[in-house]
């Protein structure tokens, strides 16, 4: 307490007595009790309210004893139960839990992991998938801010995520890798992965990659088959050996029918295995037949022709062909979408035409667009134009609601150039994409937007486009991401299909180890997104026709469905809008792959690479007295006893208040019964 308030507490005492003594006692000859009571009682009243006036504060001391964390990150996949160590991992677990010298030193957190970080209460080693370096990270995270231990029980066999044996130690963190499962590697045939396409054409063939491996096997020979249903498509022998442990198998496959597609690879020989159901594996692909052909169609040459036809072609379903206003050959109804660019008087048959058969397009302007000629058109955007030019920034609207696409990092595109001028269009027409930002300023007004009802077309102010293709390549070291995005405004465009009210996107099949996940969009009968509906799905196993129904989640401008991973089978599914008469249904395929399954043993090189990366020593299961002799012995995990200065103002306590009305009361009563009020 400071010198200052000690010296006000004491004034304040001094100015209660002197005020209570010369009230009740100056001049008084003879001084009885009530005299003395009166006193008391009001210098003790006095000095309480000068007390709470001063509000001096309270300073406290507290003593804590801190103990490091000590995190037990156990391994909560399949594979440990294959291999059969489940009980020795309880049994560790347990060990360290119960142990009351660790208790003693240590704060202890139980996490459990598979494709993610968990805090159950008892392990289940249902996890399809392992991800080894994100519970790593995880926890890292969660405890950061101290000195921590983390005990990692696990077999070491990762099939998702980074590379846990490269995981980067904190300074903070010591580890104690423990590895459970059999280390004795066996001989083994493998098929690691498949690499294949999700869709091909129709009548087309798509390519097939698969990786095969051996461990074990000095000298074999064996047979890579292919099946499709109970046809073999495609088979070849194999030979492994000491120094060739490995193999690559590529073939093309023809798809000869619509629809999905599932195919068995197998890999056979004569030799005995521990692990077969890493010889087996199967593969599903979607055969379509949804080729669009687009124009592009300019009156002058432009760099950005040539980057509009490789967008477009870069998806094999898609051809484009560029052409002029003087081509006599010129037939529109060849083609499901029409770009023009630069727009004039001398398109007035070409916009005649596609306005009479209502045919899809994409108006590109510039700084060669007639602008007069366009506004008499009168297709819901104007704008009047000067001879000069301006430079138009993108800026991305993130609630864009007639398909997803993803922020390429518009904001540091470089602009595109048009005629300067104000524009005007009716907001209830269109969909915007892309924002106008002028000179630093975001003027609200669209840059790239397309109509909402049918016939579909699409707009965007400016040209030198191929500036975005090539930024976008700088950036990604790719032009994929440019072209997919402006590939989902072609697929858009072209679309014969009207604007639905609740559409819906999903796969026709996914893998074994890979969540169910269904998107879906609902507009209200004005075509605005509907923040606030309540969708439900409802899935059906079409063989065992069991059933579940679900809600749909919303994040950002749609919503999600999650089912997780389903038994493999074929599934149906109907979405409804409870309420309103809308509803749609589908069908999808679950494709059997367990990734777990496709060890034969635990990864004791993974483990050992992981302990030396982090300075750390690898413990194998019966071990599990050093590990806890060892924490007791590390003297960077002693308990530090912390000392908390508290400071609390007079005011807060509340009691004193009452303590204050208790002695006014009593000066009141005790007046009360004297017969004095």
């Amino acid at each position: 307490m400071e010198t200052i308030t000690i010296l006000l507490i004491t004034l304040a005492l001094l100015v209660a007595l002197g005020f209570a003594f010369f009230q009740y006692l100056y001049q008084k000859e003879k001084k009885i009790r009530k005299d003395y009571i009166f006193f008391s009682l009001r210098a003790l009243s006095v000095f309480l309210i000068l007390l709470i006036l001063i509000n001096p504060q309270i300073i406290t001391n507290h003593l804590e004893i801190v103990k490091p964390d000590l995190i037990l990150l156990t391994d909560n996949s399949k594979s440990v139960s294959y291999l059969e160590d489940d009980k020795k991992l309880r049994e560790i677990s347990e060990s360290v839990v119960e142990n009351e010298k660790i208790r003693e030193k240590f704060n202890i957190n139980r996490y459990y992991f598979g494709d993610q970080l968990e805090e159950k209460d008892s392990l289940s080693f249902s996890a399809a998938q392992t991800d080894i370096h994100a519970a790593l990270s995880e926890t890292g995270k969660i405890f950061s801010n101290k000195n921590n231990a983390v005990i990692l029980i696990t077999d070491g066999n990762q099939n998702l995520g980074r590379d846990f044996r490269y995981f980067k130690k904190r300074s903070n963190v010591e580890y104690f890798p423990i590895i459970v499962g059999d280390t004795t590697r066996f001989s083994d045939l493998s098929i690691d992965r498949i690499n294949v396409n999700r869709y091909a054409f129709l009548n087309n063939r798509f390519p097939v990659e698969i990786f095969l491996s051996s461990t074990g096997w000095e000298n074999t020979e064996a047979d890579l088959n292919i099946y499709s249903g109970e046809r073999k498509v495609f088979s070849q022998k194999v030979k492994f050996s000491e120094d060739l442990g490995s193999a690559v198998i590529r073939t093309n496959l023809p798809a000869s029918s619509l629809g999905v597609s599932t195919y068995k690879v197998e890999l056979l020989s004569p030799l005995q295995e521990k692990n077969m159901v890493n010889n087996h594996q199967k593969f599903a692909i979607e055969v379509v037949d949804e080729r669009t052909s687009v124009l592009i169609l300019s009156d002058i040459p432009h760099p950005d022709l040539g980057a509009i036809e490789k967008a477009v072609e870069s998806n094999q379903q898609r051809t484009a062909d560029i052409k002029y206003l003087n081509d006599k050959n010129l037939q529109l109804s060849e083609f499901q979408l029409i770009i023009i660019y630069q727009v004039n008087r001398k398109f007035n048959a070409v916009i005649s035409e596609i306005i009479d058969n209502k045919y899809s397009y994409l108006l590109i302007t510039g700084t060669k667009t007639d602008w007069n000629y366009l506004n008499q058109l009168e297709l819901g955007y104007s704008k009047n134009t000067t001879n000069q030019t301006q430079e138009i920034f993108p800026v991305y609207n993130p609630v864009f609601s007639s398909f997803q696409f993803e922020d390429l990092g518009f904001d540091d595109f470089p602009p595109l150039v048009d005629k300067f001028g104000t524009l005007e269009f009716e907001r209830n027409k269109f969909n915007i994409m892309l924002y106008q930002e002028l000179e630093g300023v975001k003027t609200g007004d669209p840059m790239l937007f397309i109509s909402q009802n049918s016939p579909k077309f699409g707009v965007l102010l400016g040209e030198n486009i191929w500036r975005w293709r090539a930024k976008s390549f700088l950036d990604y070291i790719s032009f994929d991401v440019f072209d997919e995005f402006f590939g989902k405004i072609i697929q858009n465009l072209a679309s014969k299909s009207s604007r639905q009210r609740l559409a819906l996107e999903a796969e026709n099949f996914y893998y074994g180890n890979q969540n169910i996940i269904i998107s879906a969009q609902y507009f209200d009968e004005n075509y605005q997104f509907d923040a606030g509906a309540n969708l439900k799905i409802t899935v059906t196993n079409l063989e065992t026709e069991e059933s579940f129904t679900s809600d749909f989640i919303l994040k950002n401008n749609y919503y999600q469905f999650d089912g997780g991973a389903l038994n493999p089978g074929s599934y149906s599914y109907e979405v409804i809008v409870p309420g309103k008469n809308l509803s749609k249904s589908g069908e999808f395929e679950v494709i059997e792959y367990d990734a777990e399954r496709q060890v034969a043993s635990a990864n004791l090189s993974g483990m050992q690479s992981f302990a030396q990366n982090t300075g750390s020593e690898l413990f194998f299961p019966d071990q599990p007295d050093e590990l806890i002799n060892t924490l007791l012995k590390e003297d960077k995990f002693k308990p530090i006893q912390k000392s908390r200065q508290k400071a609390v103002p007079l005011i807060d306590w509340f009691y004193l208040l009452f303590i204050l009305i208790f002695v006014l009361a009593a000066e009141w009563f005790y007046r009360k019964y004297l017969g004095l009020i």
